[in-house]
């Protein structure tokens, strides 16, 4: 069991392949948030898992308060559920040109 101190949001976790990026979307296991810092593979970084934050967003439009999702494959948000993983709510309304939304996290 590992000792740590849990810093209100965040949780520690090991930097998948290709490292992370500070302020980016990543899904670590079934746990979504976003990295508080840049970290490359292998190292331990701190992972925001609620919050809002502005996330890159899919074409389409998303109302506001509507469910979104994480689409790993490329890497942003989406209304789309299947094969996405549930993330939390819009925050506002986001137009089909819009290339970023505003998502409170919901783990």
């Amino acid at each position: 069991m590992r000792n740590f101190r849990h810093e209100g949001n965040m949780v520690p976790c090991t930097a998948p392949a290709g490292g992370v990026l500070s302020g980016g979307g990543y899904k670590i296991g079934d746990l979504f948030g976003v990295s508080a810092v840049t970290a490359a593979a292998g190292a331990p970084f701190e992972l925001a898992v609620a919050g809002v934050y502005t996330l890159p967003k899919a074409a389409g439009a998303i109302g506001e308060g509507a469910k979104v999702y994480w689409s790993a494959a490329n890497a942003n948000v989406t209304t789309t559920a299947s094969g996405n993983t549930l993330i939390g709510h819009a925050v506002g309304a986001y137009a089909e040109s819009d290339t970023a939304a505003d998502i409170r996290l919901s783990n």
